[in-house]
């Protein structure tokens, strides 16, 4: 049997790789009969040993390569013959995330193999967190920004993609001056070293959320 997991959430597919390990293996003999390879660093001997690998104590044995757009194409041009007519005792799962949608390989197995979609990550951007400013959401706001600065996005990046958001979304003068003075504020603590990066961004979104809100 071969599987084809496609998308970028890779909890998603975690998940259903842990179902499969608890369908067909037992605790006690996982670790013999369980190989997870990541396609980057495989050569084609090594893949070709696992797939050759006999189970221990147990009907099938599972493997697995991560990222498998990233195979070489030796080993690409193996498993698609393999793929003709795989061994019955193991359990090949190709975990893909990112690839071109005209990958030959890619479209080939997933003919044959039994593909599970995951549902791709959210991936935000300054756009999507001007959008919930704009609504006055400044706990989902906070959320994304703290996601985009997980994401390694910089500070600086954040506030020039919010002025850009904002010349996009044609303000009024009026509000328009009013949120560039908090930017350049928020500018301004970072760059002094007054606050925080994080902090000031923080202070920022939810001072930009209570932008006309009516008191009390």
């Amino acid at each position: 049997m071969i599987y084809l997991f496609l998308g970028q959430d890779s909890l998603s597919k975690d998940r259903q790789l842990k179902l499969l390990r608890q369908q067909l293996l037992t605790k006690e003999t996982e670790q013999f009969n369980l190989d997870i390879l990541y396609a980057k660093e495989l050569q084609l001997k090594s893949l070709q040993e696992k797939l050759l690998c006999l189970p221990v104590k147990s009907p099938k044995r599972i493997v697995a390569i991560k990222n498998a757009q990233e195979l070489k194409a030796e080993a690409r041009e193996f498993l698609l013959k393999y793929a003709e007519a795989p061994a019955k005792h193991i359990v090949l799962v190709l975990d893909v995330s990112g690839f071109d949608k005209k990958d030959e390989f890619i479209n080939k197995i997933a003919r044959i193999a039994k593909v599970f979609r995951s549902k791709e990550e959210f991936r935000p951007d300054t756009f999507t967190l001007n959008r919930q400013i704009a609504l006055k959401k400044p706990d989902v706001a906070l959320r994304i920004l703290n996601q985009l600065l997980q994401e390694g996005e910089r500070p600086e990046r954040i506030l020039g993609g919010l002025r850009y958001a904002w010349e996009k979304d044609a303000l009024l003068p009026l509000e328009s001056r009013r949120r560039l003075r908090l930017l350049l504020n928020c500018d301004i603590e970072i760059k002094t070293g007054r606050l925080r990066p994080v902090f000031a961004l923080e202070k920022l979104v939810v001072n930009l959320c209570g932008l006309g809100k009516p008191s009390g």
